[in-house]
């Protein structure tokens, strides 16, 4: 008998879902802003897409159309990134709302947040130190990392 592993090749154990109201508007968002590559859709004839699978990076992510009485769901999701002005600009090249300009913060990641057209939120980091114990003690302490923390707690993502 064979082995069936819990976590099907390809997929996470956690795997995030995107419901939207125009799932391909999304999908084209992602590919362009973050070189997504879709895997799968599922498209009746109405055009109503009930499942598609895009991968960005290692991981996939899952989206289908929301049905029109449903409250609108905006999804967040953390996306880790080798350079973050790129990503940035390539976010608002395709469509997004800068929410948060890149900044460092004392755990050792420069964090921006992006809103694409449809409202869901993108919290983009690069990773840049790897503080110690003492040092990430150390970092929350300084001013610039103070202040930094401020400004990306207090923006306001729907604005």
């Amino acid at each position: 008998m064979t082995s069936v592993k819990t976590v099907p090749d390809g997929y996470a154990t956690v795997t995030p879902w995107i419901i939207s109201r125009d799932t391909a508007a999304v999908l084209e968002f992602l590919s362009k802003a973050f070189d997504a590559v879709e895997t799968v859709r599922v498209q009746g004839e109405d055009g109503f897409i009930g499942h598609a699978e895009t991968r960005i990076g290692d991981a996939p992510v899952m989206l289908f159309d929301s049905r029109p009485h449903w409250p609108a769901t905006p999804a967040f999701l953390r996306l880790y990134v080798a350079d973050i002005a790129s990503a940035v600009r390539r976010a608002a090249d395709a469509g997004a709302q800068i929410v948060t300009r890149p900044t460092e913060l004392h755990f050792g990641d420069i964090v921006a947040r992006v809103r694409d057209p449809l409202g869901n939120v993108y919290w983009l980091h690069q990773h840049v130190a790897d503080p110690t114990p003492d040092e990430l003690a150390e970092r929350e302490r300084r001013p610039e990392f103070v202040e930094g923390m401020r400004y990306v707690s207090g923006a306001d993502i729907f604005a």
